[in-house]
């Protein structure tokens, strides 16, 4: 602490001491925050050099005010002592009021004291986030900003305790064509390449440190850099498929597939193919890229003409989607930038020429194979559910646009996931070899789908596809069904109602609602409430018994098609747990005082009929007059029955 006292401007004060001449020495102290102690100590002594005596009194901050009970002095000596330690980081300064009183308590002098605090290093420089995580394009020019990380020093600014500087401790994976760097200010930026196929990220520990004398304070933050996928590969045409034959006069044929390889990651801007045509004056021709193959389908959207030209010759050229770009290290300077050399931009040598044929006539077209056109490709039929086997469902019709091969073709079932049908080969008729049932797990939304090939006999064979929806109407083949076999009640002296709920996989109007109706002798046991809907509830009257019953239920769907179910129900009490079968079990559990008392009851009963025996006996009848029966053993009964009064006549 550093003690400093200014004399409050105050005429009357300024009478006093000029009267009475009085001179203050009051010395300076300093001491660090956070002293260990032990306290108290001794701070120093303001020593006063006056001609009557007088006692010292100290108030504020630090003494009857936050934070309370740092300083004392001692009212006759003037010793000030110091209780507990200060945080700089709260308290800069402490403002106080120093009093010396007269014996007779009167005020002789007021002054104030300012107690300044000195700082220590007991703060590390902190950092904003713990973790700082950005995306960047692996086409980033190297001394960019990627990002900016900061941190801060609640220590006293301007000194060495609160200044720090920033450090790069770690990077992961360490890559030799790639150096972070981070300067004063906390940016992050690199040297060299970012490449994603050699780093898809970098983890980086940066480290802040404070500059403190006595000790040195550090924290540290982790950053996440994720480099951008690019286009690091160019495309190559690697061959092609397909006959490069088309029909004079015909379009939307494609007579040829190019296939390219690309080593960047698939299904990217840098690996999807981009192709162009070159010198189709006649815009006869157009390409499209495979999504999923990348490969380049050539397809022709304006008919040919032979009188044209018996062939077309095309020039195709493929790139990607991203622009191609390459980053190459050729020498790591030991200050300032490396020097590297990149390439932004296509590269046109991924190029083939191919050739198409084209005929004047179709009919001599002979490597030319047009699979079977069937009139209807989506039929629409209806079949009641349960038909019988044999029963015929629909018929279809194809036929085979060459000339060559007009009706020579056959027909197929190509998908029929559960079986259900077979198609003639050569009529097209399709008839039922199962029974159809509208509850299959094949059946959606009442639709069970087919597929229908027409194969001819080419070289390759061609296939026409043809679907069929078989709608199948809904019988009352279904009875309504329990969701549960069992249900457990509680015991009351009130009605108790349990829920229960049912559903029937026949559609309206062979399904729900129910009607719920109980069977047998349930009158005072159990009734239904409500007993019509899909759930319904049963009503356990209070003269039901604890134990297991067995209630007969019937249900009926709207159409009157039923069935009876047993139904087993637990009744049980619930005042300890809710589930009747671990209170069952836990009641069936007897302790050996309770195996006691039921031998003892059975001795006592087996007694008294002996005794009612042999009084039998005789012919006179003899009142026996009533005993306390305050006095005995309390047995367990789970029977209820009327209450007995203690006379007995035998």
């Amino acid at each position: 602490f550093v003690f400093q006292v200014y004399c409050l401007s105050s005429a009357t004060n300024s009478e006093l001491l000029s009267r009475h001449k009085r001179v203050w020495i009051i010395d300076s102290f300093e001491i660090e925050e956070g002293h260990p102690g032990p306290f108290p100590y001794e701070l120093g002594k303001v020593s006063v050099d006056r001609e009557y005596r007088i006692y010292f009194e100290l108030h504020g901050q630090g003494v009857d005010e936050e934070p309370m009970g740092v300083i004392s002095i001692d009212e006759h000596s003037g010793m000030l002592n110091v209780h507990k330690a200060v945080d700089y980081e709260k308290w800069h300064t402490l403002e106080l009021r120093f009093e010396a009183r007269k014996i007779d308590t009167s005020i002789d002098t007021r002054l104030g004291i300012q107690i300044s605090i000195k700082d220590i290093n007991d703060n590390p420089p902190r950092f904003e986030r713990d973790l700082y995580e950005i995306n960047v394009p692996q086409e980033s020019t190297q001394g960019s900003n990627l990002l900016k990380v900061h941190a801060t020093d609640i220590d006293k600014s301007e000194t060495l305790n609160s200044t720090f500087h920033y450090e790069i401790k770690s990077v992961s994976p360490n890559v030799r064509d790639t150096e972070l760097l981070i300067d004063e200010s906390g940016y992050i930026s690199f040297k060299g390449c970012l490449n994603y196929e050699v780093a898809e990220k970098f983890t980086v520990v940066v480290e802040a440190k404070d500059h403190g004398e006595v000790v040195k304070l550090s924290s540290s933050t982790t950053v996440v850099i994720h480099v951008g996928n690019g286009n690091n590969h160019l495309p190559v045409i690697s061959g092609q498929t397909g006959t490069g034959k088309v029909k004079e006069l015909v379009t939307g044929v494609s007579p040829l597939r190019l296939h390219v390889t690309d080593k960047d990651t698939p299904h990217t801007s840098g690996w999807r193919a981009r192709y162009t045509i070159h010198g189709d004056e006649g815009e006869n021709f157009n390409i499209l890229t495979d999504s999923e193959t990348n490969d380049g389908i050539l397809t022709v959207v304006e008919p040919l003409n032979f009188k044209n030209g018996a062939q077309r010759e095309l020039l195709i050229s493929v790139e990607n989607e991203a622009l191609y770009y390459s980053c190459e290290v050729k020498e790591r300077t030991p200050s300032g930038l490396w020097k590297v050399d990149t390439i932004k931009g296509h590269d046109p040598s991924g190029e083939t020429v191919v050739q198409f044929h084209q005929r004047e006539n179709i009919t001599i077209v002979v490597d030319t194979n047009d699979p079977p056109e069937f009139n209807v490709t989506l039929k629409e039929v209806t079949v009641m559910e349960n038909v019988p086997v044999g029963t015929w469902v629909d018929k279809v019709t194809a036929v085979d646009p060459d000339s060559s091969y007009s009706k020579e073709f056959v027909y197929k079932v190509g998908n029929d996931p559960a079986g259900w049908v077979m198609v003639d080969p050569l009529t097209g008729n399709i008839t039922m070899i199962k029974t159809p049932d509208r509850e299959s797990p094949y059946v959606v939304n009442g639709t069970y789908t087919i597929l229908v090939y027409a194969v001819d006999k080419g070289i390759p064979p061609m296939t026409g596809t043809a679907t069929l929806h078989i709608h199948v109407w809904d019988q009352n083949d279904n009875v309504p069904q329990l969701t549960v076999d069992s249900l457990d009640v509680c015991v009351s002296d009130a009605p108790t109602t349990i829920n229960f709920e049912a559903f029937d996989p026949d559609e309206a109007p062979y399904g729900g609602p129910f009607t719920f109706e109980l069977l047998g002798n349930v009158e005072g046991k159990w009734k239904l409430n409500p007993d019509y809907g899909y759930a319904a509830g049963l009503v356990k009257e209070p003269g039901v018994y604890p134990g297991q019953h067995m209630i007969h239920l019937k249900i009926s769907d709207m159409q009157g098609a039923f069935h009876v179910y047993n139904l087993s129900v637990t009744a049980c009490g619930c005042t300890v747990t809710p589930n009747c079968q671990i209170r069952q079990n836990s009641e069936i559990k007897l302790g050996p005082y309770a195996l006691c008392i039921i031998i003892s009851s059975l001795l006592l009963l087996l007694f008294l009929l002996l005794m009612a025996l042999s009084i039998s006996t005789k012919r006179e009848f003899i009142t026996i007059e009533p005993e306390d029966c305050s006095v005995g053993i309390l047995l367990q009964s789970n029977t209820e029955a009327p209450g007995d009064n203690c006379e007995v006549t035998v």
